[in-house]
């Protein structure tokens, strides 16, 4: 991973700005920067015991995390302008769609704070659209993730959602 693109320091947070954990298609550098052009990168992480799944109708399904022992999503946070969360409520569908939550990640060695979206309850595994899932692959791409945890929740939510891998 290029280090030199996480321009974050803890001790500059602007003030009202927010650490947010991205883990879907606000993994894709390119997107949030058109989206949230006052978001900065601030580093990957993991969040630790909870699962990437896609849930939705099949077709146009879109990423979620859920606890689950054992399982890590590969996770992108983002230094954040109050300006940038209105934008993120409004792409997140929140809070009808997806909600906020905290959670707490280790950056470097240290604990940080931050705020994720989760989808509410009451939607069924389903497959992503291409366009949908090549910009969370671009995003893998540019943090330089392993493939493993997207490729598992793929198939986890493929194979759950009644019509199988297509």
């Amino acid at each position: 991973m290029n280090q030199e693109l996480w321009r974050y320091s803890m001790n500059k947070t602007g003030k009202g700005n927010k650490i947010y954990l991205a883990y879907g298609s606000n993994l894709n550098l390119r997107q949030m920067g058109i989206r949230c052009p006052y978001a900065v990168p601030v580093g990957p992480v993991e969040l630790r015991d909870s699962r990437l799944l896609f849930r939705g109708h099949n077709g146009s399904a879109v990423a979620t995390v859920e606890p689950e022992a054992g399982f890590t999503v590969p996770s992108l946070l983002w230094e954040i302008t109050p300006r940038d969360e209105e934008a993120l409520d409004r792409y997140e569908g929140w809070p009808s769609f997806y909600h906020k939550e905290t959670v707490s990640v280790k950056l470097n060695g240290k604990p940080v704070d931050a705020m994720i979206y989760i989808m509410n309850d009451g939607y069924p595994l389903g497959k992503p659209g291409k366009t949908y899932l090549d910009t969370i692959l671009e995003g893998y791409g540019a943090a330089a993730f392993q493939l493993a945890p997207l490729e598992e929740a793929l198939n986890h939510s493929y194979t759950n959602s009644g019509g199988g891998v297509s």
